[in-house]
């Protein structure tokens, strides 16, 4: 779970020793110097001297110190020639709070009224406590469950001892709620001082009726799906919601322990009420099977990511492509209805003249006759003729020679 990064602050105006920021010598050790900064940097924490504008500039010249010495060729330029020997790269730097424990803020379960996610982290005090080694730290043998109910913004430390057999094994902490309670699973390592470091963190989530949370140490790299990650990103793309679903597997910066006794805690992740859990340490020899079977769905999500990027490439310039082929289709056909519809326009116009011709309107300024007075005008009754030429309709038919009449008249 490496640490999350935020942008530090430029170099103060006057700038003191880092080593005497830090309190420390010039041959302190990496873990000596580290500790000096978790304690001075929860001491000046925003988060504890809200009324305390001093202590927030305290914090980050610690913070600003230590960036200095976290870093090898930083410490060794600065050693050499001091601050002048990093002016060529400027004074703003990256504080890595990761080495302070108070990182991967995380948003809460719960949401105000407005909608507006709560933002949560673990306590300055709870980890202050840590640090000092003040923490009541509870048996937690291997194959055993404890059950109990941490307070709000509170943890229970829990000390698992194991043996050589089961280092080498690896082993499984686990915690799960059936109440669904929000809770964090940490992990501290153990500082030079006798205090304990906050090294790994693990969110709860649902999985099916019940909230949990596991860490896994079995000597191959095991890896924590990070759900938080382009959470904003995936937000505005609903396609990157599938595309960056696999982005949230990352390695996890503790593969395997050592024999001897390491310190976890259950953290009450949540505003208004106690987490109940269930705390359980498992020795990963009974579970050969599964754990292979780990490994290998793991390197079978890794491959998958790996399809899905290039995937992804070919899915965009597909959806560009039928977007366009989209757009071209609903142009054509507003054309073709356009064409129709001025067709339509054009055979109704002829039907119009039609009509107009029909009931005696008026063409081009002139009037035309119904056909049907023409034809009146024709019919011979007008001129007096009409029974002459009946008769002598009447004498055709009558006067017609038929072939045979003669001969059978005669």
């Amino acid at each position: 779970m490496g640490g999350s990064k935020m942008e530090g602050p430029s170099a103060p105006a006057v700038r003191r020793d880092p080593y005497e920021v830090l309190c420390v010598s010039r041959d302190s050790t990496d873990q000596e110097i580290k500790t000096a900064y978790r304690k001075l940097a929860l001491k000046y924490h925003p988060d504890k001297n809200a009324s305390n504008p001093e202590a927030s500039e305290l914090f980050k010249e610690v913070a600003y110190s230590y960036s200095i010495l976290s870093d090898p060729e930083k410490r060794r330029q600065y050693d050499s020639s001091g601050f002048e020997a990093l002016e060529g790269e400027g004074m703003d730097m990256e504080i890595d709070l990761s080495n302070l424990g108070t990182v991967n803020t995380m948003f809460a379960a719960l949401f105000s009224k407005l909608g507006v996610p709560i933002k949560t982290t673990i306590s300055a005090n709870v980890l202050e406590e840590a640090l000092n080694g003040t923490v009541t730290v509870r048996p937690l043998p291997i194959g055993t469950s404890v059950s109990g109910k941490v307070e709000k913004q509170c943890a229970h430390f829990f000390g698992v001892t194991i043996n050589e057999e089961q280092a080498e094994a690896g082993i499984v902490v686990r915690v799960t709620s059936a109440a669904q309670s929000k809770f964090k699973l940490l992990y501290f390592e153990q500082d030079v001082n006798g205090g304990y470091g906050l090294a790994l963190q693990e969110d709860s989530e649902k999985t099916g009726k019940v909230t949990s949370a596991g860490m896994y140490f079995l000597h191959f790299q095991v890896y924590r799906m990070d759900s938080t990650l382009n959470a904003l990103a995936m937000a505005k793309d609903p396609e990157a919601a599938f595309f960056k679903r696999l982005e949230g597997l990352q390695p996890c910066e503790v593969s395997e322990l050592k024999a001897g006794t390491h310190i976890f805690a259950v953290y009450g992740d949540n505003f208004f009420k106690t987490a109940s859990y269930s705390i359980e340490a498992l020795c990963a020899k009974s579970y050969e099977d599964t754990t292979h079977k780990l490994k290998d769905i793991e390197a079978q999500i890794l491959r998958k990511r790996n399809e899905l990027r290039q995937f992804e490439t070919e899915y965009r310039k597909a959806l560009a492509r039928f977007q366009e082929v989209t757009n071209r289709y609903s142009q054509e056909k507003q054309s073709v209805d356009e064409l129709l519809k001025q067709r339509d326009t054009i055979h109704s116009s002829f039907t119009t003249v039609a009509r107009s011709i029909i009931l005696g309107g008026v063409s081009n300024g002139s009037s035309s006759k119904v056909p049907s007075e023409d034809f009146k005008g024709e019919s011979p009754g007008e001129d007096g003729n009409s029974d002459g030429k009946d008769k002598s309709s009447k004498k055709k038919w009558f006067n017609l020679n038929l072939k045979g009449s003669d001969k059978k008249l005669g």
